[in-house]
């Protein structure tokens, strides 16, 4: 995904100094992935794991853009491996068929170094997180020792679905029209939102609110039959195969929401 990523953008690892990956399911807790990733390229600089569950992707692009912003870092390496697989109680009927197991990779850099023959320029990110327990996963090395909760289901993937759906999107829907207003853009003006590819039903919900009527397959599209649930890679993707009829001006929103809650959406223009 890396490599794909740097040859589309037209770089190598000499041009790349800083690397995050931003995932939800992480191999382990040190040293980080990252850091590994960064070593096997040939990437000078420096790199960092961080998890926002499902909207690490979107958390990613923020920090990537903060740090070219600020000048820490020329050209960002942002990376999404998700292997899903791991967190799964198999024995769940309700949760364990829906994941997916992929890894996306994005380039962030300032404008005046840019060369890609396709660029999206960062219009706005905004980033949310609201605590809640109805989506987690309580495995860890401190907790690995208590008798009381070896092989119990909470050690793996668990959520309340539709408390879920009642109280994500509401909040998913307001933070983009929110966004839009802020920038004093009309939602019509939204060619396409890559939405978080967890649920049909939530995308179909979040983009009617937005738009105040129905979206269309082309202005919501879903990869979800394709790719099922990939944590934070899923937004990623919708982005990368629905993307190629953008002509310079459009829109496009990036928005990914999952466990915290969290919630990250960046306003795209093509450049």
């Amino acid at each position: 995904a890396a490599r794909e990523a740097m040859a589309q953008a037209g770089k190598t690892a000499a041009d790349i100094d800083m690397v995050i990956v931003a995932a939800s399911n992480m191999q382990r807790a040190y040293p980080a992935m990252a850091v590994e990733i960064q070593d096997a390229l040939g990437i000078e600089g420096f790199g960092f794991d961080m998890n926002v569950a499902c909207s690490s992707a979107t958390f990613g692009i923020q920090q990537a853009r903060d740090a070219v912003l600020s000048g820490s870092a020329r050209c960002v390496l942002m990376l999404n491996p998700e292997i899903c697989s791991g967190h799964l109680n198999f024995r769940d009927r309700d949760s364990h068929f829906i994941f997916g197991d992929v890894c996306t990779a994005v380039i962030i850099e300032a404008a005046d170094t840019a060369t890609s023959k396709d660029q999206y320029a960062i219009l706005d990110s905004k980033l949310q997180t609201i605590y809640s327990n109805n989506i987690r996963n309580n495995f860890g090395f401190l907790n690995r020792c208590d008798e009381t909760g070896i092989g119990k289901p909470d050690k793996l993937f668990v959520q309340e679905g539709r408390k879920v759906f009642k109280e994500v999107c509401p909040a998913v829907a307001t933070q983009i029209s929110g966004q839009l207003e802020g920038l004093g853009i009309a939602p019509e003006k939204i060619k396409r939102m890559w939405l978080h590819q967890a649920n049909l039903n939530m995308n179909q919900l979040i983009s009617r609110r937005v738009l105040g009527r129905e979206a269309t397959a082309d202005e919501a599209p879903t990869i979800l039959d394709e790719y099922a649930n990939t944590s934070s890679a899923g937004s990623v993707i919708a982005f990368h195969k629905h993307r190629a009829d953008f002509q310079s001006g459009e829109l496009g929103v990036l928005c990914s929401f999952g466990a915290g809650y969290s919630i990250g959406s960046v306003v795209l223009r093509k450049v």
